[in-house]
């Protein structure tokens, strides 16, 4: 699979669709995330883990708004679209529905990501819960 394709079909099979059945078709055995938390394992568990805890706070969709890619890495730049439906940063649930934006780094290896890094603006998501909750 080229790889813009394949980090498509991660974003809306893992992230969007939650289908942690399929994530090793996607992730290569020595995968590593380093965008979790510190206490989160690096590997696919801490993955699913981050997914998981995130899905518990917000309904979320995202969408890649841009791709480049260049020998074995890709950047996307991604729109996430969220409903607060869970407690987060100790806010009770809001169901405010609210929009971001982030970069997602992947580096490839034997046609599935090997490693994984991410900017979200976790800062914006929750002012834009107080703002719009308020």
């Amino acid at each position: 699979m080229e790889q813009q394709v394949i980090i498509k079909a991660f974003l809306h099979e893992i992230w969007n669709q939650q289908a942690f059945d399929k994530i090793d078709a996607f992730l290569h055995p020595d995968f590593e995330d380093h965008s979790l938390p510190p206490s989160f394992p690096r590997g696919k568990e801490g993955t699913i883990q981050w997914i998981m805890q995130t899905g518990n706070s917000f309904r979320h969709l995202s969408f890649i708004e841009s791709q480049v890619s260049e020998g074995n890495q890709c950047m996307i730049r991604i729109k996430m679209r969220l409903v607060h439906i869970g407690t987060w940063r100790n806010i009770e649930p809001t169901q405010t529905e609210i929009e971001c934006f982030g970069f997602r780094h992947f580096i490839l290896k034997d046609g599935k990501i090997r490693a994984h890094y991410a900017l979200i603006d976790g800062q914006s998501i929750e002012s834009q819960i107080r703002q719009k909750s308020s």
